[in-house]
């Protein structure tokens, strides 16, 4: 186990979710909010973008407890950095 935090994988999951993402999939709160849309129907329930994040973040936990990868962890704090331009765009 490590003693310290790996600053690199923090700033590759910053780097992957503040580049071209926007301009290919528009902001997450659009993206999400659209998302959102999708599944309300298909769960019979409304979801919210801020859930969609959430959720997609445990995709990645449940895939890292799968088969523990880098892309994992990544993919996941970068969701939850996602969540977090939902949460404060909305």
């Amino acid at each position: 186990m490590r003693a310290e935090i790996d600053k690199s994988i923090t700033e590759d999951a910053y780097n992957l979710v503040s580049s071209d993402r926007n301009s290919d999939y528009g902001h997450p709160l659009d993206d999400f909010s659209k998302t959102a849309k999708f599944w309300s129907v298909i769960l019979d329930t409304e979801v919210t973008a801020a859930q969609v994040a959430l959720c997609l973040s445990l995709v990645k936990y449940s895939r890292e407890l799968n088969k523990p990868k880098r892309d994992n962890i990544v993919d996941a704090i970068g969701y939850l950095l996602t969540y977090d331009a939902v949460i404060h765009s909305e």
